[in-house]
């Protein structure tokens, strides 16, 4: 439908295109899938790796619709955003603000982003400063309120609605810390099928090595979940676990990928990160040992999905796959909350669901933005006609 984007905000997340889809897209080289180990004369775990074979497959459609919000309250004119950033060289902190940007542009609204730097201190003076300028709403973007209690305090009782991005571990309104809704992925989803890949990739039989940042609660407890989950197969071991924060990967994660190599060789089968950025720095690491790009270890992003994740996928260099999230379409979202409250309505309650991507189904499609619908014969389609 031809409407007025300035005046109706309702169902924002609409705009996302195919939202199970997920990626986005710049046109790229596909070349099929990650070669699979060979398969083990046994099944170690037959009932695990039948029902991880299940989990995995639908995760990995393509032709999936969309099934959120359409409609929503009319957009309130002159409001001010301050997104609080827990580092913007996070990929998903970054894209995700990206798309709040976009969203705030279209209906007039002002956005600031404030860099936290990565640090308690930076993140907390970060937050104070966004509640000294009395903006409408704040976002807090990919850190633990808890760290910033004290501003969450203070922004509460000056009634600025404050909405999450991975903030807490469950999507939707919060009471404790008071949010009026945490844009997000369920955590839960995003762990099971990332463990339910390596599974079903390694046909129940692999050496697996996590990368996590335990500094961040939502990360823990994604790691958490998804080393239960690889639990349910016996055949899949649990090699290590590499502590590494976010904000350090680039300086920490080469040198502890090249110990890794040294220490477990060729029993590093597999990877999962909580992150895709922990293989964009582990890529030298593995290079420089002249390990195949399209070989072990096989590596999963549990969330996020950057355009270089998209790159590394579709060219086969050191990532077979990755859990994005929908970053640009969650910034969308994230305006579309702050018209909700600003407009006394509830939150929408929108959980975009999990997809797998990968060469074979990512067709080459990679970093869209809103406006640009993706196709599978890898094309960018601008269609903002049809947007509400």
């Amino acid at each position: 439908m031809r409407t007025n984007r300035r005046t109706t905000l309702g169902g924002v997340a609409l705009l996302a295109v195919a939202a199970a889809v997920t990626t986005g897209c710049e046109r790229g080289a596909s070349t099929g899938a990650a070669p699979l180990p060979p398969e083990p004369t046994k099944a170690v775990c037959p009932a695990a790796l039948a029902e991880a074979g299940r989990a995995v497959q639908q995760a990995e459609k393509t032709d999936s619709t969309w099934n959120g919000p359409t409609s929503g309250p009319a957009a309130v004119p002159g409001k001010s955003i301050v997104y609080v950033a827990q580092t913007m060289t996070n990929p998903g902190v970054a894209g995700t603000a990206k798309g709040v940007r976009e969203a705030a542009k279209a209906i007039g609204w002002n956005v600031r982003v404030i860099d936290g730097q990565g640090t308690p201190t930076g993140i907390q003076a970060a937050f104070g400063q966004a509640v000294t300028l009395r903006p409408s709403g704040i976002v807090i973007g990919g850190f633990d309120p808890h760290l910033t209690s004290q501003q969450v305090s203070k922004a509460n009782a000056d009634h600025i609605p404050l909405i999450g991005w991975h903030a807490v571990d469950s999507p939707g309104p919060s009471r404790n810390p008071e949010l009026f809704s945490n844009v997000t992925t369920k955590v839960q989803d995003v762990a099971k099928i990332s463990a339910d890949w390596i599974i079903t990739h390694s046909h129940g039989d692999a050496g697996v090595v996590m990368f996590t940042d335990a500094s961040i609660p939502f990360a823990r407890n994604k790691s958490e979940l998804i080393k239960k989950e690889l639990a349910t197969c016996p055949g899949v071991r649990l090699l290590t676990e590499e502590n590494i924060p976010v904000s350090d990967t680039s300086s920490r994660t080469p040198q502890e990928v090249s110990s890794l190599l040294s220490r477990f060789r060729d029993r590093w089968t597999h990877s999962v990160a909580i992150n895709d950025i922990y293989f964009a720095d582990a890529a030298p690491a593995l290079r420089a040992a002249r390990r195949k790009g399209a070989g072990a270890p096989f590596n999963i992003g549990a969330g996020d999905g950057d355009p270089s994740a998209f790159q590394r996928i579709d060219s086969q260099q050191f990532q077979a796959a990755t859990v994005p999230e929908p970053l640009s379409e969650q910034g969308w979202q994230i305006v579309d909350e702050f018209n909700h409250a600003f407009s006394a309505t509830p939150a929408s309650g929108y959980v975009a669901p999990v997809h797998i991507a990968t060469a074979a189904n990512s067709a080459g499609l990679r970093g869209c933005s809103i406006g640009d619908s993706p196709q599978l014969s890898g094309s960018c389609r601008r269609s903002t006609d049809s947007f509400p």
